[in-house]
């Protein structure tokens, strides 16, 4: 079955792509949630024509993803956490983490657009993350947890 997606779906795709899925999944989640319509041809030149017409605006919104790219880059993130017996850390260091201190350097991110490879961080050291500022533009953002003074 083919759609056309009305807004984007984890692990599936983004807004106004066409993606194929299994009957059952497009017609009992996607299509009565409201994140996908069926991709019929009317469908798709509404879409080619939509496309067509926001791709000089597109062009705006990922030159401006390039320029926060470049700036988170330049970071150095140190995230403090409570330690225990040796590197262990009381608690995780999740993806929520490292958008709150982002916030406090000055760059808003949602927590959704940020992932660690490996889930969660449970001991000190460096660390790597990937940051998706939009469809095209993804940073990686190396990051240190440190011990808490």
């Amino acid at each position: 079955m083919e759609l056309i997606l009305k807004q984007d779906v984890a692990n599936l795709g983004f807004k106004d792509d066409v993606v194929s899925v299994k009957n059952g999944y497009g017609r009992n989640y996607l299509i009565p949630h409201g994140y996908a319509v069926l991709a019929t041809s009317s469908a798709k030149k509404v879409l080619a024509e939509t496309l067509k017409q926001r791709a000089y605006k597109e062009q705006s919104i990922v030159d401006q993803a390039n320029k926060v790219a470049e700036a988170i880059k330049a970071l150095e993130l140190k995230i403090a956490a409570k330690v225990g017996e040796g590197d262990k850390l009381f608690g995780s260091i999740s993806n929520a983490n490292i958008s709150e201190e982002l916030g406090n350097v000055g760059h808003e991110l949602e927590k959704k657009f940020i992932t660690i490879a490996g889930g969660i961080v449970k001991r000190l050291g460096k660390y790597d993350a990937k940051v998706r500022l939009h469809r095209d533009v993804i940073v990686n953002l190396p990051f240190e947890v440190i011990a808490e003074k």
